[in-house]
């Protein structure tokens, strides 16, 4: 069981996950993996009603996607592991080299460690399995970063005083 947050506070998941040869119901928002996107792009791209998703696993390239961002509503990223950082990479990806204006998702190891740096990446959305960072999620207690090492787009920053290599966030 997993608990989504959004921009930092609980929300319900209306997203509808398909799997494998299920059909896509008509009206309802869809997740779909890149395979089933691939196999299936012009239906998907042409429905009437509903937002469209695609999950990438963690193997899986933006670029093929470039195209279509305009799309979608929705990008969810899997981090497999507590030391796999490759999602951060596409999240950046996304939203600075793509401009992708939609939802980012962090889903897989979510970690309360690694929240802040991925909203600082551009995931604005969290679906969390682990039970302690939920209940710290819950209980407001994000460490946050106070200090960033490099400007990032998403928040530029000033320079700390007699620290030119660190930034405050604006």
């Amino acid at each position: 069981m997993s608990t989504l947050f959004v921009n930092g506070a609980l929300a319900e998941d209306r997203w509808v996950s398909i799997e494998g040869d299920q059909p896509v119901p008509e009206g309802e928002d869809v997740l779909v993996s890149m395979p089933y996107f691939e196999q299936n792009r012009h239906a998907l791209l042409t429905r009437n009603a509903g937002r469209l998703g695609v999950y990438l696993e963690a193997g899986e390239q933006v670029m093929p996607l470039a195209d279509d961002l305009d799309h979608l509503a929705l990008i969810s990223l899997d981090f497999p592991s507590f030391a796999d950082g490759r999602a951060f990479s596409k999240a950046r990806l996304l939203r600075d080299k793509y401009g992708f204006e939609g939802q980012i998702r962090a889903t897989g190891d979510v970690r309360i460690d690694q929240i802040s740096h991925m909203r600082r990446s551009g995931c604005d959305a969290l679906q969390v399995s682990h039970q302690p960072t939920i209940d710290a999620l819950i209980d407001v207690k994000d460490p946050g970063l106070e200090l960033y090492y490099q400007p990032a787009a998403v928040s530029e920053g000033s320079a700390v005083t007699g620290k030119s290599w660190a930034r405050r966030a604006l």
